[in-house]
């Protein structure tokens, strides 16, 4: 299984909230956008300044974020992946997560890799769903 993971997928796991990926890290591979660690740090940090994170709490989240991201290969956000966010996709989409599904994309497109969209967000997945992915995580 080739899968594509959505930030929501990995700050689950790093932040051990319920009902993560049931298949989480029992792929072939795994993509990710580069985006994904600025939004996870963002999370981290936004953890700390609301005081649910201590300075363990973000060295262990952020160390745990480090070990995830060596498991992925990483999709560069390219002018043609910010090009391709900004086209019409049919369905709501905010845009960080058009960030994702054009890096989804791009992959399928251009390169021919068959993946699963892993995301926790309904609104994600109803988009991936709308432009021919499988979603697992919802």
């Amino acid at each position: 299984m080739i899968v594509y993971l959505d930030t929501s997928t990995v700050l689950r796991v790093l932040l051990r909230q319920p009902h993560s990926l049931g298949v989480w890290n029992t792929w072939e591979r795994a993509y990710a956008s580069e985006l994904l660690g600025v939004e996870a740090r963002r999370t981290i940090d936004r953890f700390r300044l609301e005081g649910i994170f201590d300075d363990a709490g973000v060295v262990t989240a952020q160390q745990a974020l480090a070990r995830v991201e060596g498991t992925l290969v990483r999709v560069r956000l390219t002018r043609t992946v910010l090009q391709r966010a900004g086209q019409p996709m049919g369905v709501v989409v905010k845009t960080l997560d058009a960030i994702h599904l054009a890096s989804a994309l791009l992959l399928r497109e251009r390169h021919g890799i068959e993946l699963l969209f892993a995301t926790h967000d309904r609104q994600q997945a109803a988009a991936a769903q709308a432009i021919g992915f499988e979603c697992i995580g919802v």
